[in-house]
């Protein structure tokens, strides 16, 4: 089964890579058309994609989210679906010697990039009277882990982000939610400790790593016409670790 997307443009963020990229392969087979947005690799991933292109952005930059808008809608159009997947882990270790520039650039990647890239497309959108806004959170955001507390923070920031603009956007026609992963099967994955990656799994009662294309397949119902009664809800994504 596939969410019919047929005839939406779509920008998904670290598009090059893990969620992200199996995001925009989905929406491709669902009929959409993808502009994919990351730091680097962008244009190599759109080129195995059909209807993709490929834009390079730093989402922690308000100039270069600009630029990318004006080139995304020159090449495709107006944008209906926003999907903010990039991300990074940052350092492991305590919040006492956490290295302090370190710390804001995780929060800058997933929060402040996730804000600017909505306040970018809102514009459009809400003269549309039409869109859908999918960000990617984490069950840390909820939860908070020990030793990663910019990633928890930046991700519990985001759930905000969501319940508040969700809100905000309930009386038009754009939706706006995120979803809450446990630890899935990514390329970021690679960057954590193993006793980090261990203990998460311990916690997952499923006893398994989420995938890319479940996260795509939860994210391309919450990107179509059908999400229509949820504003500002958070889809937990965790093999049962999250029943809250």
């Amino acid at each position: 089964m596939k969410n019919n997307l047929s005839g939406k443009i779509a920008i998904v963020t670290g598009g090059a890579r893990g969620i992200g990229l199996a995001v925009a392969k989905r929406f491709s087979n669902s009929g959409a058309k993808i502009a994919i947005w990351d730091i680097q690799g962008a244009k190599g991933a759109a080129s195995d994609i059909e209807g993709a292109i490929g834009v390079e952005v730093d989402v922690a930059d308000a100039s270069s989210i600009e630029q990318g808008l004006n080139e995304t809608k020159k090449l495709l159009g107006k944008v209906d679906i926003l999907v903010t997947s990039a991300g990074m882990t940052g350092p492991t270790g305590p919040v006492d010697g956490y290295p302090i520039e370190e710390w804001q650039k995780v929060v800058n990647v997933h929060l402040i990039g996730g804000f600017l890239c909505c306040r970018a497309v809102l514009p459009d959108m809400k003269a549309a009277d039409y869109g859908r806004i999918v960000m990617v959170s984490s069950v840390a955001g909820k939860e908070g882990n020990a030793n990663a507390s910019s990633y928890s923070a930046a991700k519990a920031g985001i759930i905000g982000l969501v319940k508040s603009l969700g809100k905000e956007m309930a009386e038009t026609g754009v939706r706006v939610n995120c979803i809450a992963p446990g630890l899935i099967d990514t390329p970021l994955m690679q960057q954590l400790p193993k006793e980090q990656v261990a203990w998460s799994l311990g916690k997952i009662p499923q006893g398994r790593f989420g995938t890319v294309e479940e996260a795509a397949s939860l994210i391309s119902w919450l990107s179509s016409e059908e999400c229509s009664f949820n504003s500002g809800a958070i889809f937990d994504l965790s093999g049962g670790r999250a029943t809250y």
